[in-house]
């Protein structure tokens, strides 16, 4: 939906619903993802985001409603699941691999094996990994003075930029991004917050979580907001302010349904 052209969704979640015990935390929630946008979605803490994401990332299975790709019903047997349709996720935590340099986690559990015998002995192709992760990082304007040293020499801002890079390999379709900025300097976040764009450029959809408002104006196509399990309002980007935002996050204001 970039631009405001309309599409049909590439990703939906309609209805969901999953229990902890006593605790609802979905209670019917929507959410659509459109092709080559950059969706946000925002809510409190304990509005239901995380379990939304984890449902949308096949982390966790729904106990109710339905998730669609591309119009079609589908039911993700694990994050392997989702990956395997081209759906990745950076988390908050990273889940970089510290002691390896930047082009062993950009393969990270899918690591090239050498041609041949060495092949068949699990000889790792470091060569060409190494190639495709400068190709990787080039895209997207990620600038490392050594792709082979370990991670943990690495600034956060870099570190952010190497799991982006890592997901955008392997996504074809959607990015999820668990909070990129968190704990950046203002240089660092500017960088991540143009990779976004470029990943969303790149023709993928990124769908943001995040409880910065002004990063989430100036980088969203548009913004749905979760409260309580369910989705309460829908956005512009362009269209709405901050106090719209935290209106709808507070309950102060609704508009579902409004904003396609």
């Amino acid at each position: 939906m970039q631009g405001g052209t309309v599409s049909e969704p590439l990703l939906e979640a309609r209805g969901l619903i999953k229990t902890y015990g006593q605790v609802q935390a979905l209670r019917g929630a929507n959410f659509t993802v459109y092709p080559g946008e950059v969706v946000a979605l925002i809510g409190d803490n304990g509005a239901g985001k995380s379990t939304l994401v984890k449902t949308l990332v096949g982390a966790v299975a729904p106990d109710g409603g339905e998730i669609l790709l591309d119009g079609v019903p589908v039911a993700f047997n694990g994050p392997q699941g989702a990956q395997a349709v081209g759906i990745e996720t950076v988390y908050q935590d990273l889940a970089l691999a510290m002691d390896l340099d930047a082009a062993a986690n950009l393969f990270l559990g899918r690591e090239k094996l050498r041609g041949g015998l060495l092949g068949a002995l699990g000889v790792l192709d470091k060569g060409a990994m190494r190639a495709r992760a400068v190709e990787a990082f080039a895209e997207l304007g990620v600038k490392l003075k050594d792709v082979n040293a370990p991670v943990a020499t690495l600034s956060g801002g870099q570190r952010q930029s190497v799991a982006i890079a890592r997901s955008v390999a392997w996504a074809s379709r959607v990015v999820f991004m668990d909070e990129p900025t968190a704990a950046l300097g203002v240089v660092q976040r500017g960088r991540v917050l143009e990779s976004i764009r470029k990943v969303r450029d790149r023709g993928v959809s990124v769908v943001l979580i995040s409880h910065n408002m002004p990063e989430v104006l100036s980088v969203a196509d548009r913004v749905e907001v979760l409260r309580l399990g369910q989705r309460v309002a829908r956005f512009r980007a362009a269209d709405t302010s901050l106090d719209e935002l935290v209106g709808a996050m507070t309950g102060a204001i609704a508009n579902e349904g409004e904003a396609a």
